[in-house]
């Protein structure tokens, strides 16, 4: 059996016949010199019956796997390769301090989410030891999911009860609630989202028309920074029959540009009827640009029904928004609804779609009825505006609306001190709030007789009970310029709108008595204490707002600036 040989080639060239054995050739004189070799203790274990191999140092190495031990005799680390080893890992350490520090100083902090399993319907974390707390699960539940690793299909308890229709809120000092250790609070909702500022997105707002002044949030550049910003107005769909959207559209624009926030566009939609969604879908398909989108939105602004309406719509086309379709945020009249972002893979060419909690507005009525009453404030069909006085006879045969008390529901009191006798207000908002009117002298005793019995919400003697009345007053002192459209718009924080117009010129010429020479308007406001009264031009709602609505002259600069708007 021929004896092994040990070779530090890959491979050796042939040679002629007579030079394959040197040493017994006389005439050649060479001086011989081997390489050296270095012996390598390995941990791997040879087969039976097998010689142990030597292996050199070849030019290209089959890398083999760590040794368990360090190396012995010649092939021992030195003190030197120690001191190089130990210097290493101390500038390691050094440059993750200094980095800490440095983002400590700039306050940047990392987006951490989902790092924990989160409920894929409000996006609270999943604990299992507070039952009456956001993210709750039965321990076995989470037990078997985890087994099984399915944590991102589970649904909370609180979740399971708002999808079968339960009033349930989880976030402190809002619908009632004083809060307490179970409670999530508005101040850290809204942290959840202070890392947008200093990240790449694309910002989708969403704002609702029935409430759009409440539901602006006009300090949105403190949440998303310098991202770019997709306006989308919800909910287009309520407003009154035979309503221009050529006016609400150039309405919405005026109004945006007061505020002076720029916008990349303007979306009339209606997540119900799927008005406007695509163009939705398209405008962010063309910003989005590898970047995560962010819907951005105060609390019940529909954030939640928007998103899967663009799921939908995105379904028929890409099949990665199809399979997104399976875990839906939960959709609920309850504010804070969502407790932390919910990522959503929505898009084929990378980047997520965020279901983010709702930002919780102090000022809007959502924030001081109970829970159970939140229904009653959410319009769900088509608005119907009810006016005061409501016909011609009426009108001609009262002295107009001085010295009366109109109270909408429990929750507002319109005292009219001086109004022209022409004029009557017109109430765009949600049905279940009645209207009364009283003798402003009797207001008083009308409202702490009736409140919880025909002036609602509040409803039940215990809400009544703890209801701290219309502690808030607001005196508005308005002017009519032009007796052929309406004067101004009184909108309620969370509530809706009160038209203040003059009647038809029909009314109008059919008395000259009705024509008066002094146009100024007195009103007192009687609201909830931390809820909100705003003043605007008027929305043309109805057939009639087409007839009035004038488009102001724009200059090249603003028409320039100013965002589209589509629908």
């Amino acid at each position: 059996m021929p004896s092994k040989s040990l070779s530090i080639f890959s491979s050796i060239p042939p040679v002629p016949h007579q030079l394959q054995n040197p040493f017994s050739n006389p005439h050649l004189h060479f001086k011989t010199q081997f390489p050296k070799f270095s012996i390598i203790k390995c941990s791997s274990t040879t087969a039976p019956n097998s010689e142990p191999q030597l292996h050199g140092n070849p030019p290209t190495q089959i890398p083999f796997p760590e040794p368990e031990t360090e190396g012995i005799g010649a092939a021992a680390p030195t003190r030197g390769q120690h001191f190089l080893e130990h210097h290493q890992a101390k500038v390691a350490s050094t440059t993750v301090l200094a980095a800490n520090k440095k983002r400590k100083k700039k306050e940047k902090p990392f987006k951490v989410i989902n790092s924990v399993a989160c409920c894929y319907g409000c996006g609270a974390p999943l604990q299992t030891l507070e039952v009456d707390g956001p993210g709750y699960v039965d321990p076995d539940t989470y037990e078997l999911k985890k087994k099984h690793r399915q944590l991102k299909t589970i649904l909370c308890g609180r979740c399971r009860l708002l999808s079968h229709g339960h009033m349930i809120t989880a976030v402190g000092g809002h619908g009632g609630y004083a809060g307490g250790k179970q409670f999530v609070t508005a101040e850290e909702l809204r942290d959840k989202l202070s890392h947008l500022r200093h990240e790449k997105a694309l910002i989708v707002k969403l704002v609702d028309i029935v409430d759009f002044n409440g539901s602006f949030l006009s300090r949105v550049r403190d949440l998303a920074g310098a991202n770019p910003i997709i306006l989308v107005v919800t909910k287009i769909d309520l407003l009154p029959k035979g309503t221009d959207l050529n006016c609400i559209g150039d309405w919405i624009v005026e109004a945006t540009t007061k505020k002076k926030l720029n916008v990349l566009s303007v979306h009339m939609t209606s997540s119900k009827s799927l008005v406007g969604i695509a163009g939705v879908v398209a405008e962010i398909q063309q910003e989005k640009k590898g970047r995560d989108v962010y819907i951005l939105g105060s609390a019940n602004v529909g954030k939640s029904a928007f998103i899967n309406a663009m799921l939908m719509m995105m379904g028929e086309k890409d099949p990665v928004a199809a399979a997104a379709q399976k875990y839906k945020p939960i959709q609920s009249a309850v504010p804070g609804t969502t407790l932390g972002p919910i990522p959503i893979d929505a898009f084929f060419g990378g980047g997520k779609l965020y279901d983010t909690p709702g930002v919780h507005l102090h000022h809007r009525q959502g924030a001081v009825v109970h829970s159970d009453d939140l229904p009653a404030l959410a319009p769900r069909s088509r608005l119907k505006g009810l006016s005061i006085p409501s016909n011609k006879e009426t009108i001609l045969k009262s002295r107009g609306l001085n010295g009366f008390s109109i109270f909408w529901g429990g929750l507002v009191r319109i005292d009219i001190l001086k109004v022209r006798r022409c004029t009557r207000l017109t109430f765009y908002g949600p049905k279940a709030l009645e209207i009364h009117m009283v003798p402003i002298v009797e207001a008083n005793d009308f409202y702490k007789k009736e409140i919880g019995v025909l002036l609602t919400p509040p409803t039940g003697k215990q809400r009544t009970n703890d209801w701290k009345g219309l502690e808030t007053v607001r005196r508005l002192q308005l002017r009519y310029d032009d007796t052929d459209r309406p004067c101004s718009d009184i909108a309620i924080s969370g509530l809706g709108w009160i038209s203040i117009e003059p009647n038809s010129k029909e009314i109008r010429m059919s008395d000259s008595t009705l024509e008066f020479v002094d146009n100024e308007l007195q009103f007192n406001i009687h609201v909830p204490k931390p809820v909100e009264i705003f003043v605007r031009s008027p929305l043309p709602v109805g057939k009639a707002g087409s007839e009035w609505y004038e488009y102001r002259d724009l200059t090249e600069e603003e028409e320039e600036a100013r965002p589209k708007w589509y629908y």
